[in-house]
């Protein structure tokens, strides 16, 4: 009789030995499945969250260092925050990477109406002004603020739909150096405004900017508090001009505030800031590439440490598993060894011994990974909805501090912080790939706990187990 017919027999034989082996891998591979498909579910929702962000990096003044290096220079007294531009030409280089489907630029500040009304204001005879910042300019409270741009239908406020042509065209990276807006609805009804028209705007120091009306959009953006004492940070006082516009009015040139890559696919943000930050010319210690970490962290920190839960478990399991199946395969082996006394008296070689050890724990194995594959999917959605709820509870409670204690912002500075859900939920599904890494892992673990203990075998002396038995 060959082994593996052995194997089978003894199986069948010791129904009581291969119901407890038949339960230990079970329980191994269910809670060892149940993580890698709360994991598979958990970069799923990873990109999810990715495309919901936009799948966006910006590359900005990296504030936190430039305010540090500031302070050392003035000997740790209080620095003011100088704010340095994004030279174009870094931008630029950026933009022709593998994983960059688009880009814009953006270049921010306010100015003053010379022939029409601000809504909601009286006619501005003179702006007051302030520290630059935004890119290094001169900045003032006017009458209108002025956003600089090189596309603007891939402006934040058209992508999340707080603005919408109305009539017209958009801005596109043609209109470049040329004099020509955005105005939006209210602010062109209440001025008798429409599509051809000029409107003349200038800056404190009344350098003038006659720009033609090449679109008029309908915002529906919210309403800022401070827009009752600054005219400028009201929506319908929002201008979309081509960045060299606003340049000219903040007397800089060849400069950004901002420029912002749109990704091909979300997965390639990290590859993206890696590569720049290793090839790029661009200088990190002044600007940095920020991909909504912050917002992201926000929706996928629960989810996250869920994931970091469930590899732990893998990890640990499989090699808790491997311990108890050794200690139940060495048992086995000193409970047998008058059986293969028996078989390597006549003849039987050590090798195949081993072999037919291995064959009986795969048999039950097999049937265990079987029945993993019924039951480890809903032992997963069970144990990745508890664990997400305590994490979520947990994070919540974190989370609950007062608006007074978020980081100190400019005096015209808009806030950058949205407000995101966090994912609350997995979608948890087995796919074929958790189960190839689960048969992988089983394999793994039954073959060092098998043959490690089976080494024994190879130093058995058939007369003498004949011997001691007698």
């Amino acid at each position: 009789m060959n082994f593996m017919k052995r194997a089978f027999w003894s199986v069948k034989a010791r129904k009581g030995k291969s119901i407890l082996l038949l339960f230990v891998l079970t329980v191994i591979s269910v809670l060892v499945l149940s993580g890698l498909t709360i994991q598979t579910a958990a970069d799923q929702s990873s990109i999810l969250a990715r495309e919901k962000l936009g799948g966006e990096v910006s590359l900005t003044v990296d504030r936190e260092k430039l305010i540090s290096g500031q302070q050392n220079e003035e000997s740790g007294g209080r620095a003011r925050f100088q704010p340095v531009p994004i030279p174009f030409d870094s931008a630029e280089e950026l933009t022709d990477s593998s994983y960059v489907k688009g880009y814009n630029y953006y270049s921010s500040t306010s100015a003053l109406a010379k022939n029409f009304t601000a809504v909601g204001s009286e006619e501005t005879a003179e702006g007051t002004e302030q520290e630059g910042f935004g890119g290094g300019g001169r900045m003032m409270a006017g009458d209108v603020s002025v956003e600089g741009i090189l596309f603007s239908d891939s402006t934040s406020s058209f992508l999340n739909g707080d603005a919408s042509i109305v009539e017209g065209r958009h801005l596109t990276e043609e209109d470049i150096n040329k004099e020509v807006t955005l105005i939006e609805k209210n602010l062109a009804a209440e001025n008798d405004l429409k599509v051809g028209d000029s409107i003349t705007i200038a800056n404190t120091e009344n350098t003038e900017s006659t720009l033609e009306i090449v679109g008029i959009y309908e915002s529906t953006a919210d309403m800022d508090e401070r827009a009752q004492n600054f005219a400028f940070l009201n929506p319908y006082n929002q201008l979309f001009v081509p960045y060299t516009v606003a340049n000219e009015l903040k007397g800089t040139s060849e400069t950004i505030d901002r420029a912002v890559y749109y990704m091909k696919d979300p997965a390639d943000i990290q590859t993206f800031i890696s590569n720049a930050e290793s090839s790029s010319s661009i200088d990190f210690d002044q600007f940095k590439l920020d991909a909504n970490d912050q917002l992201y962290q926000q929706m996928m920190g629960p989810i996250e440490n869920v994931a970091s839960f469930s590899n732990n478990v893998v990890f640990l399991v499989a090699i808790a598993g491997a311990i108890i199946l050794a200690l139940i395969v060495m048992m086995t082996i000193r409970e047998r060894k008058y059986e293969m006394g028996v078989l390597l008296a006549i003849g039987e070689k050590k090798g195949k011994l081993v072999s037919q050890f291995l064959v009986e724990i795969l048999i039950v194995a097999v049937l265990a990974m079987g029945i993993s594959t019924l039951s480890g999917n809903l032992v997963a959605n069970k144990m990745g909805e508890q664990l997400l709820q305590q994490e979520i509870t947990q994070s919540e409670e974190t989370a609950n501090t007062p608006a007074s204690f978020n980081s100190r912002r400019m005096p015209f500075q808009s806030s950058n912080v949205q407000d995101v859900e966090t994912v609350n939920e997995l979608s948890i599904h087995t796919t074929g790939e958790d189960l190839l890494k689960l048969f992988g892992i089983g394999l793994m673990v039954v073959l060092l706990s098998t043959l490690i203990p089976s080494l024994t075998v190879l130093r058995l002396n058939p007369k003498a187990i004949l011997t001691k038995q007698d």
